[in-house]
């Protein structure tokens, strides 16, 4: 069965929040996880609190939780409609269990052989 995981971020200054001369590791690190799981066919998308409210509004336990809560309680992560986390951005690990895949089919694959292009 295919799995839909969305991530709420809280504001952030820009889509990826990996933005001005303080970038949180943490953001580096769920933006590059997210593009290589998109990037393998599944079905992740985030949304920027400051940038995209819209799907915070429509979805209901994301909004009972910034009710309940409020904003510190971002990020926050859906699995196919359901709240499964909150406050912290998810792990490879957890990634890997609600997708049933290999937590090493997350990592970045830097090729065994290289060309070199140099027309030195």
């Amino acid at each position: 069965m295919s799995r839909k995981i969305e991530i709420y971020d809280p504001a952030l200054c820009c889509p990826t929040g990996i933005c001005g001369p303080n970038v949180d590791p943490e953001l580096t690190r769920i933006s590059r996880t997210v593009t290589i799981l998109v990037n393998q066919g599944h079905d992740v998308s985030r949304y920027n609190l400051a940038q995209e409210p819209e799907p915070f509004s429509k979805q209901p336990d994301v909004q009972n939780l910034l009710t309940e809560e409020g904003p510190e309680s971002l990020p926050a992560t859906v699995v196919n409609g359901e709240l499964v986390k909150s406050k912290t951005y998810p792990t490879k690990a957890e990634f890997a269990e609600w997708l049933g895949i290999k937590e090493e089919d997350i990592e970045v694959r830097v090729p065994k052989n290289t060309i070199n292009l140099s027309t030195e």
